[in-house]
């Protein structure tokens, strides 16, 4: 069955110059004297589920943004990109769509605005915010915004015809590897969702001694990783090249999440019949989308920006959210049903998804990523000590 992304663009009764909750009048930022062009840049892929809903918001606000142009970059490579800009003074991103890979590290480099002063100006984050995804609300450090979430993994996905017998542990899958050569694979978590949910799970499920510590704590997961590495011919650059090969049959068994599950075969990517399991002592390890201003952006385009976080946290809005899978569920916010999603998106959830996700999320513990500084020691330890070792 073939899915194409709706662009539907909306209405909303909000007044000029006030957020859409509650009617707030911006308290320090006047709204711009004519409207503005907003640039966006996503380093997570997250366009797929908040595009549509942007593009709603031009003619919803035509006094506040004329157009929003969208651009694409890998996660890696945007902060030094910023860094640079700003140092030059001329910032030209006034938006990044990012995982907690990009603001971990740029939370790190100190390159994002500091929202604070403009609590005002947004909703109640603690009020709309489903509980996990307020919970990771909290890695933002109030220098952006949550706008998806979903549990993640990290899930092994394998064909059944090729891998009847599935691994049921974590030293079950290291001994299918060794039996199996080169027929694993996972990205580089810098650049992967998968990749670092991966990262982040192992020490759960090796019973690490601390899971949020990966330079004192990880010494099981280090050994077991090293170990992995020798039974897997290359890592992925990202996650897309994995449900490539997997799809093609390079690869038997991959690293996925709800959302990497569901959407590569909705797409075709990956065939409907992949199958998914856990592995035993399975924590999952949440992730989340943010919406972060660059520092360095003009105060009537943050004005704007302030307003376009609002609409994005409308139910009307996240509801786009659930696209076809790919981050599943998708909605950060309370009470956004998928009977509320575009037709489409309804389709292909109801096709592709799979009925014990509902069960694993609700029996399973759920896990925050690590902080900000302990994510970017776990990602230079892993390209230092693992990824290097394959060039």
């Amino acid at each position: 069955m073939q899915f194409t992304r709706r662009r539907f663009m909306g209405t909303t009764a909000a007044a000029a110059g006030m957020s859409l909750f509650g009617g707030k009048a911006f308290a320090a930022l006047a709204k711009p004297a004519s409207p503005v062009t907003i640039t966006v840049a996503d380093v997570a892929g997250n366009l797929a589920l908040t595009q549509a809903a942007m593009e709603r918001y031009t003619a919803a606000r035509p006094e506040m943004a004329s157009r929003i142009a969208f651009t694409k970059a890998p996660a890696p490579e945007l902060p030094g990109k910023l860094r640079a800009q700003q140092a030059a003074g001329r910032v030209d991103i006034d938006l990044v769509l990012t995982g907690t890979d990009a603001l971990s590290a740029g939370l790190d480099q100190g390159i994002w605005t500091d929202l604070s002063p403009y609590k005002a100006d947004l909703p109640n984050l603690e009020s709309i915010y489903i509980p996990q995804a307020f919970k990771m609300q909290a890695m933002a450090k109030e220098h952006g915004v949550v706008v998806s979430y979903y549990p993640s993994g990290p899930l092994i996905e394998y064909m059944p015809d090729r891998v009847p017998t599935p691994p049921k542990t974590a030293e079950e899958l290291l001994a299918w590897t060794k039996a199996n050569k080169n027929k694993f694979v996972y990205a580089r978590p810098a650049n992967s969702g998968p990749g670092r949910t991966f990262l982040m799970g192992l020490p759960y499920l090796l019973k690490d001694s601390d899971p949020r510590d990966p330079e004192k704590g990880w010494d099981k997961t280090w050994a077991y990783l090293e170990e992995l590495g020798q039974n897997i011919e290359y890592y992925a650059s990202g996650t897309t090249q994995t449900m490539r090969e997997f799809g093609e049959g390079t690869r038997d068994i991959v690293i996925t999440t709800t959302g990497w599950d569901i959407n590569p075969r909705v797409l075709g990517t990956v065939p409907a019949e992949a199958e998914v399991g856990t592995l035993a002592g399975f924590h999952w390890v949440t992730d989340a989308h943010y919406m972060v201003v660059p520092k360095g952006v003009s105060e009537e385009k943050l004005a704007v920006l302030l307003d376009l976080m609002n609409f994005m946290l409308t139910p009307e809005s996240q509801a786009y959210a659930y696209d076809q899978g790919y981050f599943y569920p998708g909605p950060a916010v309370k009470d956004v049903p998928l009977s509320m999603a575009p037709e489409e998106s309804r389709a292909a959830i109801e096709e592709f998804g799979r009925p014990q996700y509902e069960e694993w999320i609700a029996n399973n513990p759920l896990e925050t990523p690590l902080a900000a500084d302990k994510l970017v020691a776990a990602f230079r330890i892993w390209d230092e000590r693992i990824g290097a070792k394959k060039g």
